[in-house]
């Protein structure tokens, strides 16, 4: 029986089974949850994962899939938006969707093979995500799309003119210069955008700084002239205390150096954007003043 799922994506068809087990040894195997049942006529011996879906929908289908929007994202290590549904696109037979999984019509979509499967090609797959959603977490995937290393800054560029006239594409088409792949975050890239729209000098990114030990550190935005830098500070990574440790040290240490740190949490980004912009030009001025 392993064999079976093993040679098939971890899945099994009904005719498949039925040609080792009876009909109502198949039921109880799906009442007792020995096999999930990922869509009609298809099974696994696993729960469920986007993997599985994958497999399922291919052999529902009778050959393989191609994924696209979140499902490609997460092919190429950038889905910064996850749904919970596999996404793919029409393969041209009578393929129903699920709530678990969503067909799409991409005429024209560019493809590259990743994993040993199809997929919107990254730079599309990127520029097409960015386009359902809003400025700021655009600007996330985007970033994410860059660091991923499957696609540069010209791919996006050339992706926004192959989508040229779709819903949200001119959004798109002014983040894209705005895309760097240094972010490790998609709440450093809304930090960075609420940044940019309040008029901010470009800040240096991932800037790295030598204390009077010897100790290097990195900071998430730097303003190396004025001495001033930002950090983005989540719950997560102080809920953790060896994090809490090294950030104290950091900012005593910078500190110790001349340096000016600037917390920023998610409610600064979303809910004070325009008071963290002038904390931070406050900051600046004062260097100027100051030189």
């Amino acid at each position: 029986m392993a064999h079976i799922f093993a040679a098939n994506g971890g899945v099994a068809t009904t005719r498949q089974l039925l040609a080792v087990w009876s009909p109502k040894k198949l039921e109880y195997a799906v009442r007792t949850g020995t096999l999930t049942r990922l869509r009609r006529g298809v099974y696994a011996v696993a729960p469920a994962d986007p993997e599985l879906m994958l497999a399922a929908v291919d052999a529902a289908c009778g050959r393989r899939v191609v994924a696209c929007l979140q499902t490609a994202a997460a092919m190429y290590g950038f889905d910064t938006e996850p749904d919970g549904r596999v996404h793919v696109l029409d393969p041209g037979i009578r393929l129903r969707p699920t709530p678990q999984v969503m067909v799409h019509q991409r005429h024209g979509a560019p493809l590259r093979r990743v994993g040993g499967r199809l997929a919107t090609a990254p730079a599309w797959t990127a520029v097409e995500l960015a386009r359902t959603l809003s400025r700021p977490r655009g600007l996330g995937v985007l970033d994410a799309a860059l660091r991923s290393g499957y696609c540069a800054p010209a791919d996006l560029h050339a992706a926004v003119d192959e989508q040229k006239g779709r819903r949200g594409i001119v959004r798109v088409r002014e983040l894209v210069p705005l895309a760097d792949g240094r972010a490790e975050s998609p709440m450093e890239s809304e930090a960075r955008l609420v940044l940019h729209d309040g008029g901010l000098p470009k800040p240096e990114l991932q800037y790295e700084i030598l204390d009077f030990y010897g100790g290097l550190w990195r900071v998430d935005f730097a303003w190396p002239d004025a001495m001033v830098a930002a950090e983005y500070d989540s719950v997560e990574w102080h809920a953790n205390p060896d994090a809490f440790k090294h950030d104290r040290m950091k900012n005593a240490r910078l500190a110790e150096c001349g340096w000016t740190t600037v917390p920023m949490v998610a409610d600064d980004v979303r809910r004070f954007p325009d008071q963290l912009v002038r904390r931070i030009f406050g900051y600046l001025d004062r260097a100027a003043l100051a030189g």
